[in-house]
């Protein structure tokens, strides 16, 4: 079997997996997206050639690797009927970080939370949500009960809409070309 190296970006060290035939093709299967059918999973190992459960195997063990960090998914929010959608940054002191976020991420309309570094003078913030409403008013309506509900009156940010949708995709590991069924 032709075994490949790569990379994981999942701890500090520079550990090497090696792979296999079989992940590289789970892998290269994985990142167009899971198809949308009742079982995702038997679909892609039915076009891998290979059995369900070793797909699933293979899966785990490239999580618990770190060679895939995560799975999640893209929400086209314009399909789902919400015409504006922003990114509210905030600019909050650092010790205070974590608690605002557990706020902020109790909300269901928050749909990401997270903390990145400040930039420099020119961009503060440290903070980041994301919000989707079916206008910017609605938007700017949601942003001002986080600000009363988590007590952010004091806290500076900024309320950044999007004016174009970019393709949305997850992660690319693998040309798509280079998929093939494979042998177990």
């Amino acid at each position: 079997m032709d075994m490949k190296t790569a990379q994981t970006g999942f701890s500090r060290s520079e550990a090497r997996v090696a792979l296999g035939e079989i992940d590289l093709a789970v892998i290269g299967a994985i990142q167009g997206g899971l198809p949308l059918v009742p079982r995702p999973y038997a679909a892609l190992a039915a076009q891998l050639g290979i059995d369900e459960a070793v797909l699933t195997e293979r899966l785990t063990s490239l999580h618990e690797s770190g060679v895939i960090k995560r799975m999640g998914l893209v929400v086209r929010h314009r399909e789902l009927g919400y015409g504006a959608n922003a990114m509210v940054v905030w600019d909050v002191p650092d010790g205070e970080v974590a608690e605002l976020g557990r706020c902020l991420s109790k909300f269901e309309f928050v749909t990401l939370c997270y903390r990145r570094p400040r930039q420099g003078r020119d961009w503060p913030y440290n903070l980041f949500c994301m919000i989707h409403g079916q206008d910017r008013e609605e938007v700017r309506g949601k942003v001002r009960q986080l600000v009363q509900c988590c007590g952010l009156e004091d806290i500076a940010h900024s309320v950044l809409f999007s004016r174009r949708r970019f393709k949305q995709r997850g992660a690319h590991y693998r040309n798509a070309a280079e998929r093939e069924p494979v042998t177990p």
